[in-house]
């Protein structure tokens, strides 16, 4: 298999995991409890589980993009930085969809202020990106000059 999907892959399971993760310790210590695998579910009516495959799917997609369609056009050399950005990207790309499937079927409600929820879900995002570009790295940058810082 190419190295550059098995990386990617990869990328979109540490990714997911890790914001996953800051989600859950989030909700701690006050943000609002926000669970994409249990808004995915609820609104198609499936298991906990489905749901679950579901959100490592879309991580695993959303770090094909990053790979395959981000990494060679930016020339940006730090990648915490080019992660950042994609996640910013990602966070708008989510909440477009998020809408369109709210418009078409009913999609459980997060509790909490709008702002928070809006901080919490970019927060989250960003630390998704960063973690997808750290692991994808620069091993594939057209033209050999960026860092992996």
């Amino acid at each position: 298999m190419n190295t550059k999907i098995q990386k990617s892959v990869l990328a979109g399971i540490i990714g997911t995991v890790i914001m996953t993760a800051v989600m859950m310790i989030s909700a701690m210590i006050g943000m609002p409890k926000v669970s994409p695998p249990a808004m995915l579910s609820g609104a198609l009516g499936m298991p906990m589980f489905v749901g679950w495959i579901m959100h490592f799917m879309i991580g695993i997609v959303f770090a094909f993009a990053y790979t395959y369609l981000c990494i060679f056009k930016w020339k940006i050399s730090k990648v915490y930085l080019k992660g950042a950005i994609f996640g910013v990207i990602a966070f708008v790309f989510a909440q477009i969809m998020m809408a369109i499937m709210g418009a078409m079927m009913r999609m459980p409600e997060v509790e909490g202020p709008m702002i928070l929820k809006l901080i919490g879900g970019l927060m989250g995002h960003i630390i998704f990106g960063m973690a997808v570009a750290k692991t994808v790295g620069n091993a594939y940058c057209a033209d050999k000059s960026c860092e992996t810082n």
